[in-house]
């Protein structure tokens, strides 16, 4: 709805404070309504994989810890523009150990979704009724957010457990002062959405309802895809512009011919 500022403060804004305290009046009685008709239904699954850095910027996921057989390589990208003295160009790669370490390290993935949200939103649009059909369709896309929130948590505390002791609270949470990061293709650190195919044969994503586009959409459309890194120096960080040098590269790597690569990391390439 337009209505941009920071929350609670808005619902008292002198422009558009009754707007947004309608907005957000009809999206609680919306949500509560959604959970008591249990019109929604939240489906998610995650992996922690040994993985491996096997080249500069290129992650491998292997199905057991002998790393006999690989199950996905996920090819990076790295920053490539003049930093300060002391500072390095980073790639998420970075974040894990090199193969030739030796040292046991590990990757997760994760996928969820929010199912129902599609119909639902149809039905009310059916009716003529698009203001409901947005609200619904905003709840669900809000909802698979907190759900990617929720896992990340309980993967840090009880499921990899390498922040057992995590005592955070909600505005902790949301500020990302946990060990750890949770990118998502598409996100600045890796702008290449195609790893996404790889990351659902991966996880058997398709056994919760989950599937991509030609694309690579993700369907339900509420749905949040992305990786684990626990390392605690991981951070987000914006890849920035490339050169041509390393656009040769990704695609060699890739096996893909130039103008694929160029389609795929169009974000990047500056044009």
């Amino acid at each position: 709805w337009d209505l941009a500022g920071p929350f609670p403060a808005i619902l008292d804004d002198a422009v558009v404070g009754a707007q947004a305290r309608q907005v957000y009046a009809d999206g609680k009685a919306m949500l509560a309504k959604l959970v008591a008709q249990r019109k929604l239904r939240a489906d998610g699954v995650f992996g922690i994989f040994p993985a491996r850095r096997t080249a500069p910027e290129d992650i491998t996921f292997y199905a057991d810890e002998d790393l006999s057989q690989p199950l996905l390589t996920w090819v990076g990208l790295r920053q490539q523009t003049e930093k300060p003295r002391g500072e390095f160009n980073k790639s998420l790669a970075d974040y894990v150990m090199g193969l030739e370490s030796g040292v046991p390290d590990y990757v997760g993935c994760f996928a969820v979704a929010i199912h129902g949200a599609d119909k639902l939103s149809s039905d009310y649009e059916s009716k003529g009724d698009d203001y409901n059909a947005i609200l619904v369709k905003a709840l669900a896309d809000r909802l698979a957010e907190s759900f990617a929130e929720r896992l990340h948590q309980r993967v840090r505390k009880e499921f990899w457990a390498y922040a057992a002791d995590e005592t955070l609270d909600n505005h902790d949470l949301i500020a990302e002062k946990y060990q750890g990061i949770r990118p998502a293709p598409g996100y600045p650190s890796c702008p290449d959405h195609t790893v996404k195919t790889d990351l659902f044969r991966a996880l058997g994503a398709e056994d919760i309802g989950m599937s991509l586009t030609e694309n690579l959409a993700m369907l339900p459309a509420s749905a949040v895809s992305g990786f684990y890194f626990w390392h605690p120096q991981s951070q987000y960080f914006n890849l920035g512009i490339i050169g041509e040098d390393q656009l040769a590269d990704y695609a060699a790597r890739t096996g893909v011919d130039e103008a694929t690569a160029r389609s795929r990391l169009a974000p990047v390439l500056g044009f």
